[in-house]
């Protein structure tokens, strides 16, 4: 791995910034950055949601942050930046919950790819827990991943 490659991992309680997040894993080899958010939504279906709020266990989440991107980076040759940032605290209707972001020289070379494997291992692996309030009360929300023998190194 190319240690001099940006590399950014968050748990923060801030609102993400998508261009300071942009420019910071963009390096002068860069004609490509993916970027995927993930925001509050007000309806799933027949369900309303208010606000969301997020915990997280935040020592283990930044380590497995760091295996996200070195999986990204054994997989994902070309590219160079990688952020991988997740809010936590109570978010309202439309702001961004989570950015992955990719940057690499053309959009060919597994930007689009490794940002859809960033934010779907994010998902499964990173320790972070959602409540959602709605109209008739606030419940947890659980995933459904159940964590393989390499999800726990």
């Amino acid at each position: 791995m190319n240690s001099t490659l940006p590399t950014l991992l968050d748990i923060t309680r801030a609102p993400i910034d998508l261009n300071a997040l942009q420019t910071s894993i963009t390096t002068p080899l860069d004609g490509a950055v993916v970027l995927f958010t993930g925001t509050v939504r007000g309806r799933t279906g027949d369900e309303i949601t208010e606000q969301l709020e997020y915990e997280a266990y935040q020592e283990m989440a930044v380590a497995k942050l760091q295996q996200i991107a070195d999986e990204m980076r054994a997989q994902f040759a070309g590219i160079h930046g990688i952020a991988l940032v997740q809010r936590i605290g109570v978010m309202a209707l439309g702001e961004p919950t989570v950015a992955v972001a990719v940057s690499a020289g053309h959009r060919g070379d597994g930007a689009f790819e490794a940002a859809r494997f960033g934010i779907d291992r994010l998902k499964q692996i990173v320790p972070v827990w959602k409540r959602e309030t709605r109209p008739d009360g606030s419940s947890w929300i659980e995933g459904d991943y159940m964590p393989t023998a390499a999800d726990r190194r």
